[in-house]
C-alpha cells in the first residue's frame, strides 16, 4: 500500500449517510486487509454490492500442479516459445509455484470478456511488451511496456489491451500479498529520502464515476475455483473512495539503483516484499568502482533461497544463452554464479544495460509440466563448458 487517497464523492465522515443529488442513498462498501487491522478502503456505490447472482464462470485460466519428480539442477524456460491467445483472465500460463507465490506468463490478445477478482492473491504483473488499460473498480490505469501493475487480492477489474498491441506479461500471483519492502519507509509509512524510489514514480487510477461498459458477468477465484456471478447493472458504479487499498502502476525504470565500491547483494534491489518473498528489479546502473572490483555476480549458494529471474533486456554479463523473455531457475542445495568466463571478463567494466525481475523465495520452487515444455534441457551442464 501507498498512501491515503480520496476521489469523487464521500461523506464528510466515514460510516454516515452519503445521499445523491436527488437524495438517493448511497452503499458504503469497506474493503479491508488483515481482517480489520489492516490498511482499508471505503467505496461508495450507486447500488447494493451484494446482490449478484451466481452463474457458471464465463472463463478461467489453469490452475499450476507439479509436472512430477525432477531432478535438483539449474533450469533455464524460453518464455517466447509460448504460444499467444485468449484473454489475461484465460492465457495465465503456470511455469512455477509454491505455497507463497505462482509464476505465470501471459501472451493475451484480445480483452477480458469478463470482470475479475482475485481473492486468492494480490497480482503483480510486469508487461514485458504490450500496452493498454486496466479497468479497475477503482478506475482507470494505463500501463505499458516495462511497468508493473499491482492488482490488491479482491479488485473487479479487467484488461483492455491497445488495439495491435502485441503483449507478453510475467505475473507473480502472491498470496500473502505484495507491500513495499519496510526497509525504505519511515515510522509513519512515508517513503524515505534514500529509498530507492519516490511516492511520484507510482501512477494511481484515474477515476471518473461510475462505468458502465455493458458487462454484467464477474469470475472469482477463491481456493484455486473459478466461479461466476451475473449483475443487473454494471458492478463498477462508484461515486467515490477513499482509502489506501488501491491499484497502481510502476516503470520498472523509475527504480533508482544503488552502488558500491564492491559488488552489492540483490537485497539492495529489492522493490516488492512478499510473504516469504522479495522482487528485485535490475536496471541499467554504474557498477562497483573499486580499481580491483568484480563486478559479475560472484558464485553463490544460498542456502535458504530459490532464485528466478526473468530477463527483459541489454546484456547479461554473467549467462551465455540467455536473452529477452528468459527465465532461469536456481534452487538451493547446489552453487550458482556466472558462466564460464564471464567472472573474469567483468573486471574494468564501467556500468551495464541490464534490465531483469528476479525473485528469491525461501519455499522451494516446483516446476508445472508448461515450464518443462518450454526448458532448455542444456542449460544445468553449460557451466561446465
Amino acid at each position: 500500500m501507498l498512501d491515503r487517497m480520496t476521489v469523487g464523492d464521500v461523506p464528510r465522515k466515514h460510516h454516515i449517510a452519503l445521499r445523491g443529488p436527488d437524495g438517493a442513498l448511497r452503499f458504503e462498501e469497506c474493503i479491508t486487509r488483515e481482517g480489520f487491522d489492516g490498511p482499508y478502503t471505503i467505496v461508495y456505490h450507486l447500488r447494493r454490492p451484494h446482490t449478484a447472482r451466481q452463474v457458471e464462470a464465463k472463463a478461467r485460466f489453469a490452475t499450476p500442479a507439479p509436472a512430477g519428480p525432477m531432478p535438483l539442477r539449474r533450469r533455464h524456460y524460453d518464455s517466447n516459445l509460448l504460444a499467444p491467445g485468449g484473454s489475461m483472465l484465460t492465457a495465465r500460463t503456470p511455469i512455477l509455484f509454491n505455497r507463497d507465490v505462482a509464476i505465470r506468463v501471459s501472451k493475451p490478445t484480445e480483452a477480458d470478456p469478463a470482470y475479475f477478482n482475485n481473492a486468492d492473491a494480490d497480482d503483480l504483473h510486469y508487461v514485458f511488451e504490450g500496452a493498454g488499460t486496466v479497468r479497475t473498480l477503482f478506475g482507470d490505469l494505463r500501463y505499458q511496456k516495462n511497468d508493473y501493475v499491482y492488482i490488491p487480492r479482491g479488485t473487479i477489474h479487467r484488461f483492455v489491451p491497445d488495439t495491435g498491441s502485441a503483449h507478453h506479461v510475467l505475473t507473480f500471483e502472491c498470496l500473502g500479498g505484495v507491500g513495499l519492502p519496510k526497509q525504505w519507509r519511515n515510522a509513519i509509512g512515508q517513503l524515505k529520502m534514500d529509498a530507492p524510489f519516490c511516492h511520484r514514480d507510482f501512477t494511481r487510477p484515474s477515476f471518473a464515476g461510475p462505468v458502465d461498459e455493458g458487462l454484467r458477468h464477474l469470475v472469482v477465484k477463491r481456493g484455486n475455483q473459478f466461479d461466476g456471478f451475473a449483475y443487473d447493472d454494471s458492478p463498477l458504479d462508484l461515486v467515490g473512495w477513499d482509502g489506501a487499498v488501491y491499484p497502481w502502476v510502476f516503470p520498472i525504470l523509475n527504480f533508482q539503483p544503488r552502488v558500491g565500491q564492491v559488488h552489492l547483494p540483490p537485497t539492495y534491489h529489492g522493490t516488492f516484499a512478499t510473504r516469504g518473498g522479495l522482487i528485485c528489479s535490475f536496471v541499467p546502473r554504474v557498477v562497483d568502482f573499486h580499481p580491483e572490483a568484480i563486478p559479475c555476480p560472484y558464485p553463490h549458494s544460498s542456502v535458504d533461497v530459490d532464485e528466478f529471474i526473468f530477463y527483459c533486456d541489454g546484456n547479461f554479463t554473467s549467462r551465455k544463452g540467455v536473452g529477452p523473455g528468459s527465465m532461469s531457475y536456481h534452487p538451493t542445495g547446489i552453487p550458482h554464479g556466472p558462466h564460464p568466463g564471464s567472472y573474469e571478463r567483468s573486471i574494468g567494466t564501467k556500468d551495464t544495460n541490464e534490465l531483469a525481475v528476479m525473485l528469491d523465495v525461501f519455499e522451494p520452487l516446483v516446476p508445472t509440466a508448461q515450464a518443462v515444455a518450454v526448458e532448455d534441457v542444456g542449460y544445468h551442464e553449460s557451466f561446465r563448458e
